[in-house]
């Protein structure tokens, strides 16, 4: 049966763009780096041989480009899984659907995700200024609950009974391991939880009281190792939290795309220390991530 999607559904612009992105399909890369600050765009794109092509629409901003032959974009998100659902299903839509025709192509296209992004470590003994990659997202927001793609329900329900909160509905999500098997030794690796919110679902009291006071130390101590299903995951740690690995990695695992979460830390929400010079960090991250794209 021919199903034609909607325009109500697959909204475009007047240029045939996708909504959103304000993206054509010849516009994206299949290598592509999101970060979620509109400025850090700027600094990525910086490095690049060549710029082919800029475009943006409110926080969406993208930059396509070259080093040596390699062709790369850089795209800003904004901040949160709520931007993540926009933003990863309008990739989708730009590499699997003939905008034209508004069917999906036959032959699905393949992309590589890289979120490159600022981060709080959970553990002490992950130092501030460290590079860190997801191996999972431990998904605390509630995005991908409204996709049939919870298939590991028995680890889900382990994490929810360990937080101890009724209101939290945590779902786990996979990192590209072909991805995260690029990154050498010096990336710590752990398990990324993403929260929805920066302050109280980060565990932030400022002048009001918040629900989960403890939450910092209830997800450091998350133990994983009682799972008969999933023997491999006796030993991972919640290393880190942030605000949109869980859904990058979720989504893309849905439309047949490889993702990696490198995450810059900030800050060590154990330690309660905080980067003195985040923005080397940062672009230590950059530069990391972009060498492991053109290897």
């Amino acid at each position: 049966m021919i199903h034609v999607i909607p325009e109500s559904e697959l909204i475009l612009n007047v240029d045939g763009s996708v909504y959103h992105l304000n993206l054509l399909p010849k516009d994206l890369a299949d290598d592509i780096i999101l970060v979620g600050d509109p400025d850090r765009v700027e600094k990525v794109s910086a490095h690049f041989d060549k710029i082919e092509m800029k475009k943006e629409k409110r926080e969406f901003i993208t930059h396509t480009g070259y080093i040596g032959n390699k062709r790369i974009s850089v795209l800003s998100t904004g901040i949160g899984t709520d931007n993540i659902d926009i933003v990863l299903n309008e990739i989708d839509m730009l590499k699997n659907i003939d905008l034209e025709s508004r069917m999906v192509k036959k032959e699905l296209g393949k992309c590589r995700i890289y979120r490159v992004g600022t981060s709080g470590a959970l553990q002490a003994d992950i130092p501030v200024d460290s590079l860190l990659v997801s191996t999972h997202g431990i998904g605390l927001d509630g995005v991908m609950n409204y996709y049939q793609s919870r298939k590991d329900l028995d680890i889900e329900n382990h994490i929810a009974s360990q937080l101890g909160y009724d209101f939290i509905l945590p779902y786990i999500s996979y990192g590209s391991k072909a991805l995260i098997d690029k990154f050498d030794d010096s990336f710590v690796r752990g398990a990324t939880a993403t929260c929805c919110g920066f302050y109280a679902p980060q565990g932030r009291m400022i002048r009001k009281n918040i629900v989960s006071e403890d939450l910092v130390q209830r997800l450091s101590k998350l133990n994983f190792s009682n799972i008969a299903s999933k023997p491999e995951l006796s030993g991972l740690l919640v290393t880190n939290f942030e605000m949109e690995t869980s859904a990058i990695y979720g989504l893309s695992a849905l439309f047949g795309f490889d993702a990696i979460s490198v995450n810059a830390i900030m800050a060590n929400r154990i330690t309660n220390n905080f980067s003195k010079q985040g923005a080397k960090t940062i672009e230590n991250a950059i530069v990391k991530t972009l060498e492991v794209i053109c290897k």
